[in-house]
């Protein structure tokens, strides 16, 4: 049998199951003291990984908010060559209120888009001197309801509009929106495929390290497995080493993602052609601050889990 190490081990100070858990932990921390670089190393490797899948949600998140932004000034706009009598505009904003997903529909007549027109080119008011309101068609402006804001959704909504009579032109820059959706889909699928490879690479990874300190221990969990000492009982401490691996990954990673951020706030006006801290940038929400460090904690979970499963059939077989 090979020579044990000399090590002082903890003992268990109190009955009971505080005194057990006060025992497991003391033992996982030991272990990790005494396998100080192996541990840096998963601890690094949690938090790059943790880190890289933050990002990807801190760009997603930010992402799903000007989407939303932007969605709220989606509209669909009718337009008309001829002015419509108040009657016809009445008639036709009833009908189109019918439609599920109308939010509030807007005449814009001909007079008032040439107000627009002329507020759109400030300090340029003379080009449009001789031209007179009757170039510029009259529209009605819908805005849509927030369930009736994606690609689909439009695509249906304007379908129903074009069924109802004496309906003009209809716009609402569908080659955009769909662009845009598709963009958020590719990332959504991107950042999954990116998260799923970090985290084989991360189980595989704090899996070794603790296989390396069972490796190491292994006459001493002999001797606890030939003096009745159950599995859990000898699983326990690894199990809370590779929780608390994973625990200090993910508050690293949360702690780099915030600095990386702020960073990016106080420096991205320099480069950028707006001020990124004005413009509604935000961090991680609570509950995905919650979900990476969950995350990592698991992480390290399930990578002493897939260690342990082996090396302890072996010494209890």
């Amino acid at each position: 049998m090979r020579k044990m190490s000399s090590s002082k081990r903890p003992a268990m100070s109190a009955p009971g199951a505080q005194g057990r858990f006060r025992y497991f932990l003391e033992r996982a921390v030991a272990n990790m003291r005494q396998n100080v670089f192996v541990n840096l190393v998963t601890i690094g490797t949690i938090t790059l990984a943790l880190l890289i899948v933050s990002l990807f949600l801190l760009l997603f998140v930010n992402l799903e908010n000007a989407a939303e932004n932007w969605s709220e000034k989606v509209q669909v706009t009718i337009y008309y060559d001829k002015e419509l009598t108040p009657q016809e505009q009445s008639d036709l904003k009833s009908r189109i209120q019918t439609i599920p997903g109308t939010s509030k529909v807007y005449w814009v007549g001909r007079d008032e888009a040439m107000r627009r027109f002329k507020g759109r080119l400030k300090g340029q008011e003379t080009l449009l001197d001789g031209i007179r309101p009757e170039v510029l068609p009259a529209s009605f402006e819908i805005s849509l309801k927030k369930t009736s804001r994606s690609t689909e959704a439009i695509d249906q909504y304007v379908a129903s509009l074009k069924k109802l009579p004496n309906i003009g032109e209809v716009q609402y820059g569908e080659e955009w929106v769909r662009r845009f959706y598709t963009f958020l889909t590719f990332m959504r699928i991107v950042g999954g495929l990116v998260g799923g490879f970090l985290v084989l690479a991360v189980v595989f990874i704090v899996s070794n390290t603790i296989r390396l300190t069972v490796y190491a221990r292994r006459d001493e969990l002999e001797i606890m497995s030939l003096v009745g000492a159950t599995r859990l009982f000898i699983k326990m401490p690894f199990l809370l080493e590779g929780l608390m691996q994973g625990l200090v990954g993910g508050l690293l990673a949360l702690g780099l993602l915030l600095s990386v951020h702020l960073l990016f706030l106080h420096n991205a006006g320099n480069f950028l052609t707006f001020n990124p801290a004005t413009a509604g940038l935000s961090f991680l929400p609570v509950e995905y601050i919650a979900a990476l460090l969950a995350a990592g904690a698991l992480l390290g979970f399930l990578g002493s889990l897939t260690a342990l499963r082996r090396f302890i059939n072996e010494i209890t077989g």
